[in-house]
C-alpha cells in the first residue's frame, strides 16, 4: 500500500558507508530528506547526491538532516561516498526491506523495456516522524533547492 502524507513514516534500521547504524528515531526533531536512488556511480544518482551535497549547508541552516538509500554494499557505498566527498550518510539496504516499505521497489521501464528496480523516489519526513512531502518524479540537478523550499514553506 502506498505510503501518504502526514502518516508515521516507517521506521529504518540500516548500515552507512562506514557502517554506523541509523534509525528514524536518531532524528526526531529534525526534518528529514530520505531520498531513495537506484545505484551508486551512476550518473543521474551521482548528479543527485553532489547537488545535495553542495547544498548540505542550507540543509543543516534548515535543521534538516539527509539520508540517501540504495541497495548497494556498504563497501561500495563507502567507494561512492569518498568519491564524491559526501557530506551526509548514505545507507545500505542490500535486502530492500526498506526499500520495499518504502514503495520505492517497483516496475520501471528503460529503452522500451521493463524490469524491477528502485524508483528515484524521496520524502520529507517532518520533526515529529510524518511524511510531510513525497517525491516520486525527482528531477536529481533540482532535488536539493525544490526540498529546501518545501521544508521552509512548511514550517
Amino acid at each position: 500500500m502506498p505510503l501518504k502524507l502526514k502518516q508515521k513514516a516507517p521506521n529504518f534500521t540500516l548500515p552507512d558507508q562506514a557502517g554506523h547504524i541509523h534509525s528514524l528515531s536518531d532524528y526526531q526533531g529534525k526534518w528529514l530528506l530520505f531520498y531513495f536512488y537506484p545505484k551508486d556511480n551512476t550518473p543521474g544518482c551521482t548528479k543527485e547526491a553532489c547537488q545535495l551535497r553542495d547544498n548540505f549547508s542550507d540543509f543543516k541552516k534548515s535543521q534538516a538532516a539527509v539520508l540517501g538509500v540504495s541497495a548497494d554494499s556498504v563497501e561500495s557505498h563507502h567507494n561512492f561516498y569518498s568519491k564524491f566527498k559526501l557530506s551526509f550518510p548514505i545507507l545500505a539496504d542490500v535486502d530492500k526491506k526498506v526499500i520495499k516499505a518504502y514503495g520505492v521497489w517497483g516496475e520501471k521501464k528503460f529503452m522500451g523495456k521493463s524490469y524491477l528496480g528502485i524508483k528515484r523516489m524521496s520524502f520529507l519526513i517532518d520533526p515529529q516522524g510524518r511524511i510531510a512531502k513525497i517525491y516520486e518524479k525527482v528531477k536529481p540537478a533540482d532535488h536539493a533547492r525544490e526540498v529546501l523550499s518545501d521544508i521552509k514553506n512548511l514550517k
